[in-house]
């Protein structure tokens, strides 16, 4: 039986992660035995978790740096349990502050790894190049553009495609949905993505309350949905938004494929959005601290994912200071009439160049390879 180490810290990363394991039973000669970091999803395909995800969840430079003795428990745990385990391989899924510290760690005790989901060292942080090429035995990328990256840095990799293009799936029952969720299925929806982290949701839900507030003031006939992520109370979301905003749990998918526009958090969200074809404004807000700080590194045009995969501003972006409720109220409107139809033609070919669906599948493949002798790696990846 194969020992493999997981390793994701966000709840995005315990999605790819899980549905990973999934696709790696049958293909071994015995089920893998899986140890490591992950949430709910993962625990339910049968891993052991050392700490789970929502122990890991962190935004912000304060906020990492204040839960550091945390990090560094869970770090040395981690290790622990390798040093005790000896895994055959180790599976680290995005989350790169944490995980490349780890993957040096792996390199040390001679243990290969698999990288999945990459850092966007094509975003910002390219030094980050060098400790992937010298301590990870194969890079899994989910985004067309990023395997010539890895090639002309010489790094063993491979594209799989986007394994949400298989785990994104719409609504069936509209109707039925919006009824059950106290709105009217034949009024528009506006549906409201806040973050799935606590300090995200701090940031960005007082912009999006006041939007909410605009819109309902310009439209009588909005209705407004927020979706709450599984790891989030909802009375957070309840005290900080109107009352004519409903809310829904677990949903995320139904509500952003209900919606006719959504206003959503950057991060793997916009993903999903374009996934459905639903026309979307992106936004997000840090403190002034780290974004000041941050904004000097980033090296692309475009913060939302659809943009970048487009190479072109498609998805109206606002940022920081940008992001105010009269921006967004503007932003809105327009994509609930023509403005919104040409967006959904430009989501379609954002979605056909995140690759068929089976990446899930394949990325299970290439960690098989990796884990059998099969799949040939850069000898750097062990020394």
């Amino acid at each position: 039986m194969p020992r493999l180490l997981v390793s994701c810290g966000e709840p995005s990363g315990d999605l790819y992660a899980a549905d990973l394991v999934r696709h790696l039973r049958g293909r071994t000669a015995a089920p893998p035995d899986v140890f490591g970091l992950g949430g709910e999803r993962l625990e339910a395909e049968g891993a052991r978790l050392i700490a789970h995800v929502r122990d890991l969840a962190v935004v912000g430079l304060w906020d990492v740096v204040s839960h550091l003795p945390r990090f560094r428990r869970i770090f040395r745990d981690l290790l622990a349990e390798v040093d005790r385990e000896r895994p055959d391989l180790a599976v680290l899924v995005d989350y790169p502050d944490f995980n490349l510290r780890v993957a040096r760690a792996l390199h040390r005790r001679r243990i290969p790894v698999v990288y999945y989901v990459s850092p966007q060292v094509w975003a910002w942080r390219p030094r980050r190049l060098r400790a992937i090429r010298d301590h990870v035995a194969h890079m899994i990328v989910i985004f067309p553009f990023e395997a010539k990256v890895y090639e002309d840095a010489g790094v063993p990799v491979t594209f799989v495609g986007h394994p949400l293009v298989d785990l994104v799936a719409p609504e069936r029952d509209r109707n039925g949905f919006l009824a059950q969720s106290g709105l009217d299925p034949a009024r528009p929806v506006v549906a409201l993505l806040p973050g799935s982290r606590r300090k995200e949701i701090a940031h960005n839900l007082p912009p999006l309350a006041g939007a909410v507030r605009l819109l309902a003031q310009r439209r009588a006939d909005l209705q407004f949905l927020a979706a709450v992520g599984p790891s989030i109370d909802p009375h957070t979301l309840r005290a900080g938004l109107p009352p004519n905003v409903a809310l829904v749990q677990g949903r995320t998918h139904a509500a952003l494929s209900a919606a006719n526009v959504a206003v959503v958090a950057s991060g793997t969200a916009t993903v999903e959005a374009a996934l459905l074809g639903t026309p979307m404004v992106v936004v997000y807000r840090l403190s002034a601290l780290t974004y000041h700080l941050g904004r000097r590194f980033v090296k692309v045009p475009h913060v939302a994912m659809a943009n970048l995969i487009a190479q072109k501003g498609i998805v109206p972006e606002l940022i920081q200071d940008a992001f105010t409720p009269e921006r967004v109220a503007d932003a809105v409107l327009p994509l609930l009439g023509p403005a919104g139809d040409a967006m959904r033609e430009a989501l379609a070919e954002v979605r056909r160049r995140l690759g068929a669906p089976g990446a899930s599948g394949r990325a299970a493949e290439v960690v098989t390879g990796v884990l059998t002798g099969q799949k040939s790696v850069d000898s750097r990846g062990l020394p």
